[in-house]
């Protein structure tokens, strides 16, 4: 008992202590400033800098935890953005892309109608030969589509080349620029023709080369524009191939040359149109341009193996009985060895009579006359000269 009263003894007095530093504190905070002066220059200097320390801490702290949550999302919405940039940009192409053929099909559909009088068929441009230049390339349509050799082919604003092959699925284009290309040309305004020549050399300035316009009269000045002409062999008359950049006459004083600034890009062709009627089929002349000039107005060769008239006039075939030659006194003697047909002696014995001169035997007597000239018999006596004297012609 003496020990639980001495310890609660102990602890009121001790409550009482602390209760009277505590009201001088707060006298001494009340009516001594400056006494309470030297405890906050202590507290400010030992509590409020760990303050600082703990709140910076704890400010970088959530800093880091939240721009840690921002860059997650930052991340996400990065990426999303990102594929929607990339969409943006494969929908821009397409519509670009779809821009330019809608552009490059407006100028084929012009094209068109400006040449509205021939039937077409649309191509693309699938493969090309090697360099800058379309001088030989390949398009998507072949003989299964109606391409045929030597068709022309167009693009741009004018003419482009013709068709040198054809597959079941493609052809192959000749361009007018490759070096091998020869078109007879036209300036339209005067109609004087000339001849304008590919070459891959001068095309890299820009320009083709026309030759062999006559130098006559007619004022040919820059500008102006040649087109395909009548009397060209294979390109249908009156397609557009360039203007005029350079005339001049040339030193023999009868032509005149120049350079020409051709319509089509023939940088960048991909689609084309084939006009699906060639020259020879408007013309109706394939045929006789194929035909050697030397042999104008020969027989085709479906019929070369009918036979040509002897030049004596004889009916007998021309080869087997060429080797029978009648007796020199007009006799019909048969052929030697035994050939089989007669000719008919040069004198005309065994011809039919003239019309009019009534039944007289012939000359030479030798029986007879035969059918058409041909296959004559000889007559049954023995010799030559009892025929000969026997048959004596009378007086009519």
């Amino acid at each position: 008992m003496k020990k639980k009263n001495q310890t609660s003894n102990i602890n009121k007095y001790l409550l009482a202590g602390l209760t009277m530093v505590c009201v001088l504190l707060m006298f001494l905070s009340v009516f001594y400033v400056r006494a309470a002066g030297p405890f906050r220059v202590l507290a400010n200097l030992t509590v409020i800098p760990m303050q600082q320390g703990f709140n910076k801490v704890g400010s970088l702290l959530v800093d880091v935890s939240e721009n840690l949550g921002t860059l997650e999302e930052s991340r996400k919405l990065n990426k999303s953005l990102q594929a929607k940039i990339d969409e943006l940009i494969m929908e821009n192409n397409n519509l670009q892309e779809e821009k330019y053929e809608l552009e490059r099909l407006r100028e084929l559909y012009k094209l068109d109608q400006n040449y509205a009088e021939y039937e077409k068929v649309g191509a693309r441009v699938i493969s090309k030969d090697p360099g800058n230049w379309f001088s030989t390339f390949t398009i998507d349509k072949g003989s299964i589509d109606g391409i045929r050799v030597d068709m022309n082919v167009i693009a741009g604003s004018g003419l482009v080349g013709i068709v040198t092959q054809v597959g079941p699925t493609w052809a192959t284009v000749r361009s007018i620029i490759d070096d091998s290309s020869n078109v007879g040309g036209m300036v339209l305004s005067t109609s004087d023709t000339c001849t304008v020549r590919g070459d891959l050399s001068l095309i890299n300035d820009g320009k083709m080369r026309f030759e062999q316009m006559e130098n006559n009269d007619n004022k040919v000045e820059v500008g102006e524009q040649i087109v395909t002409s009548h009397i060209s062999d294979k390109y249908l008359q009156g397609i557009l191939i360039g203007y005029v950049s350079e005339v001049q006459v040339d030193s023999n004083n009868l032509t005149r040359s120049g350079y020409l600034t051709p319509v089509v890009n023939f940088k960048k062709l991909q689609e084309v149109l084939v006009i699906t009627k060639t020259k020879a089929d408007l013309t109706g002349t394939g045929a006789a341009e194929e035909q050697p000039a030397g042999e104008a107005g020969a027989p085709a060769e479906d019929g070369a193996g009918e036979a040509a008239p002897p030049e004596n006039g004889a009916d007998a075939p021309a080869e087997e009985g060429a080797g029978a030659q009648p007796p020199e006194n007009g006799a019909g003697a048969p052929p030697e060895d035994g050939a089989g047909e007669a000719a008919p002696p040069e004198n005309g014995a065994g011809a039919p009579a003239e019309d009019g001169a009534g039944a007289q035997p012939p000359e030479n007597g030798a029986g007879a006359p035969a059918e058409d000239g041909a296959g004559a018999q000889p007559p049954d006596q023995g010799t030559p000269e009892e025929g000969a004297a026997e048959n004596e012609p009378q007086e009519p």
